[in-house]
């Protein structure tokens, strides 16, 4: 990883103490994530892109939706994340007849000793800091939809009272690929709220090895705490602050923009989507590249970071119209477009 205290020249800042500042504090949070890609190393094999993207999400304070079949290792990262990020995580199952209150929490009547009824709310699974919601689309839309609410404004309301989620709050789901038996579709409003969707895939042979022998002996590695909850707070704010050059910004705009059939001047786009990316693909793409020059070792995004997070930004927020679908066009072609007149 570059060291970027060494990047100084290359940063322009107004205020050269918040220059100074924001080369110290990116220089200490790159020391972090040193740690961390190295903790999460130990126990997930062969998934770089993943951790990274996976990182990439939580530094931004979004969401994560982890596309792959079973048996990839997908619970697994989500459960090594909470401990070497040292937060409050927890799993909640999805199936079929999962109820919101199984989710959010709901109130129960109780009585004291004196014979006085009042409710009492019991907080569900979500009061956490980093919510592993497993086969998300095992479940109805309707449990489903009990997610909305805390993904976007990190609090929930039951019977009329409103309740904060602890802070950092991050959603990491899973979802089987829709062609299985038993799924239902993610709504298009909650696909929105994941800033990611990630494939994940087979890992190559020599990560298969590597994990077939770390996983089949008597010990196996256990991952260990490399940050505090308040530590990825601090880091998320820290993201928020840093400089995004006039050149960046425009590339983001000219790309979402023209992902969307009504403001479009591509014609692939015009003749092959339903509908586009709404402007919280473009929020998710300034955090995310900001995060991920940041893992880079470097304290500035550029077009490299942006072309680098097209796909797992824009892919959940489109989709194909009906035509499109029958002539047999997939979405990563018209995403290949959009890339390609980046420049």
């Amino acid at each position: 990883m570059t060291h970027i205290g060494s990047l100084t020249r290359m940063v322009e800042v107004a205020d050269s103490a918040e220059a100074e500042s924001l080369l110290k504090e990116a220089d200490f949070l790159a020391s972090r994530l040193a740690r961390v890609r190295e903790g999460v190393g130990r126990v997930i094999f062969g998934q770089e892109q993943v951790v990274e993207r996976t990182l990439i999400t939580l530094l931004s304070g979004g969401h994560l939706l982890l596309v792959g079949v079973p048996g990839l290792g997908k619970t697994k990262l989500v459960e090594t994340l909470g401990t070497v990020l040292g937060l409050d995580a927890r799993r909640v199952q999805f199936t079929p007849d999962l109820m919101p209150s199984d989710i959010l929490g709901s109130e129960v009547l109780e009585e004291d000793v004196h014979g006085k009824r009042s409710f009492r709310f019991i907080k569900g699974p979500v009061f956490c800091q980093l919510l592993m919601a497993d086969e998300i689309n095992r479940a109805s839309p309707r449990t489903q939809s009990a997610l909305l609410q805390a993904m976007q404004e990190q609090k929930v309301a039951i019977a009329g009272e409103v309740h904060a989620l602890p802070a950092p709050f991050h959603v990491l789901a899973t979802q089987n690929p829709i062609e299985q038996e038993g799924t239902y579709p993610l709504p298009e409003a909650q696909l929105d709220r994941f800033l990611l969707e990630i494939d994940v895939t087979y890992p190559d042979l020599a990560a298969e090895r590597a994990m077939l022998l770390a996983t089949t002996g008597a010990k196996e590695a256990k991952a260990v705490p490399a940050m505090t909850g308040a530590e990825l707070a601090a880091a998320q704010l820290l993201i928020r602050r840093l400089p995004v050059g006039e050149q960046v910004l425009e590339a983001i705009l000219r790309l979402v923009r023209s992902a969307r059939p009504e403001t479009t001047e591509i014609e692939a786009v015009r003749r092959h989507l339903a509908y586009g990316p709404g402007p919280r693909a473009a929020q998710a793409l300034m955090l995310a590249t900001r995060a991920r020059a940041v893992l880079e070792g470097r304290l500035s995004p550029s077009l490299e970071d942006v072309h680098a997070l097209v796909e797992p930004v824009l892919r959940h927020r489109m989709a194909l119209n009906f035509a499109a679908r029958a002539d047999g066009v997939h979405l990563g072609e018209v995403l290949d477009v959009l890339k390609a007149q980046l420049g």
